[in-house]
């Protein structure tokens, strides 16, 4: 009998910390227990494993089965251990001799068993995988998880759908099929085009500059005008994700066991959750820390419906990320870290029953409860929104008019695609990302322009934060134009594509 060291990793937030799987088989009456903080689902692979390992035909060793999982202070969740824990057993009790001690040196493994020893998938492989390519290691991972390893470039990845598939591989007496990294190579499937939203042009117009500088945007109107469609249309206004974004974005989903969709992986994210949904499903929790939705939009877009409708509460988190980029969430033990660099996309009716405006005279809300109903969204949130335009009812003679010949989404993606480059070259970010700093050096208006933006502010009574949100739309405006310098007419169009502050001057 001897002791077996086997490599894998456990997972808390974006991290993949080493872990040791150590098996040792000592002499006294039978026993298996597993130490070095396990959760309750580690606690139960030792059945797990006993099955898998009889239903293959193996022997489980008599006397005393000590699993350690190092280091000891590190809490461990899930059954990713399962697979090496049983190769560790095997190991330590010579039934796979031909295991290379070197081979096992240089190899991590993942896997929860199933009775019969068959492999599952785990969550955060691709995790995994990056840092195991970053440490020189190999890996082998449930047949499931092949698509999360053929995305990483010089990841030797190995997958099996078996424990005897496994086995056979160490002994040198069958070989796993290697996963190619040309795998991940697959055609985008088509996303919702823009010529398909019949009027709205001052609702394009916002959703061009939102798409060309990163703004956030606040669509207003009576239900049925097409503040949906236009929000659902701006993954397809924005640059595809370069290869780092793809990966950030396919590291987030690979956490909450939804895989990576090969088939949309450039294709940037769109997240809508409903209004009924909590704080932490929002921003992610829990005793081992999840990404919540903000970090699923991560290099994408964050869709909230009915803005008002959600928990005041629920909202107010959203403000710190919207800054940061990032969110923090803090436990006893350790803290976790997700990244949360999303575009906030919101929608809301103007009133309570939602035809306030509307040309067909229906709304019969008061003053008093317009103002509630606003007021579910705290002033600093409508602060942080670079832009809120109002999206009006379309008459039914433009809807069913033939189709007319608007512009496609591949025409403004390029508009956009050539502003955004424009922002990289000049200052390495996009416009909504520059810093106070950054949008003096950058963003300084002609002398006109400056003195219009002065009365706006007096008269309107506009936040630094609103003054310097102008001037980053004013400075997308201005790039969509291929101009350098911010004019008069740049700024009053950054101007009067914020509703809200003109609404609230005149109550």
């Amino acid at each position: 009998m001897a002791i077996a060291t086997i490599l894998s990793r456990a997972q808390f937030g974006m991290e993949a910390p080493q872990v040791s799987v150590e098996v040792d088989i000592g002499s006294g009456l039978p026993s298996f227990t597993i130490v070095g903080l396990p959760e309750a689902v580690v606690k139960e692979s030792k059945d797990r494993v006993r099955a898998a390992l009889l239903n293959c035909h193996f022997e489980l060793p008599p006397g005393r089965i000590t699993v350690n999982l190092a280091p000891a202070d590190l809490p461990k969740e899930g059954g990713r251990f399962e697979l090496p824990i049983a190769i560790g057993i095997l190991v330590a009790s010579g039934q796979l001799p031909a295991a290379s001690s070197d081979c096992l040196k240089l190899t991590e493994f993942y896997g929860e068993l199933s009775l019969s020893g068959e492999l599952r998938p785990i969550s955060g492989a691709l995790i995994a995988a990056l840092a195991a390519t970053h440490a020189g290691h190999a890996v082998i991972f449930p047949s499931a998880n092949r698509d999360e390893a053929s995305v990483i470039t010089g990841c030797k990845a190995f997958t099996s759908v078996h424990l005897l598939q496994v086995c056979a591989h160490l002994n040198g007496a069958g070989e796993l099929s290697l996963v190619a990294a040309t795998d991940a190579v697959v055609e985008s499937l088509p996303v919702p085009d823009l010529n398909e939203v019949r009027g709205q042009l001052l609702a394009k117009r916002a959703l061009e500059i939102a798409a060309a500088g990163e703004h956030s945007l606040l669509l207003m109107g009576p239900p049925g005008t097409g503040k949906s469609m236009l929000a659902q249309r701006l993954p397809g206004l924005m640059p595809e994700m370069n290869d780092v974004e793809a990966l950030q974005a396919a590291a987030i989903r690979s956490l909450i066991r939804q895989g990576i969709d090969l088939t949309r992986w450039r294709i940037r994210p769109f997240r809508a959750p409903h209004h009924t949904a909590s704080a932490v499903a929002l921003v992610g929790g829990g005793s081992q820390p999840r990404p919540g939705e903000i970090s699923l939009a991560h290099n994408g877009v964050l869709f909230l419906d009915e803005l008002p409708e959600f928990d005041r509460r629920v909202l107010e988190v959203l403000r710190e990320p919207l800054e940061s980029g990032v969110i923090n969430i803090s436990r006893a033990a350790r803290q976790a870290e997700f990244p949360a660099r999303f575009q906030l996309i919101a929608a809301m009716n103007p009133c309570p029953c939602g035809y306030l405006g509307d040309a067909a005279g229906r709304c019969r809300c008061t003053a008093e409860q317009i103002q509630r109903y606003r007021m579910r969204i705290s002033g600093p949130l409508l602060d942080r929104l670079d832009m809120h335009v109002e999206v009006p009812r379309v008459p039914v003679a433009q809807l069913q008019e033939a189709a007319p010949a608007a512009e496609s989404s591949a025409q403004v993606a390029s508009r956009v695609q050539q502003a955004r480059e424009q922002q990289w070259q000049r200052q390495g970010c996009s416009n909504a990302r520059l810093s106070a700093a950054e949008v003096d050096r950058w963003c300084t208006p002609d002398p006109a322009a400056q003195a219009l933006l002065a009365r706006a502010m007096q008269k309107l009574s506009l936040s630094a934060r609103a003054y310097h949100r102008i001037l980053k739309v004013a400075r997308s405006i201005a790039d969509l134009h291929g101009v350098v310098a911010i004019s008069s007419a740049h700024v009053s169009e950054a101007i009067s594509l914020r509703r809200l502050d003109r609404a609230n001057q005149s109550q």
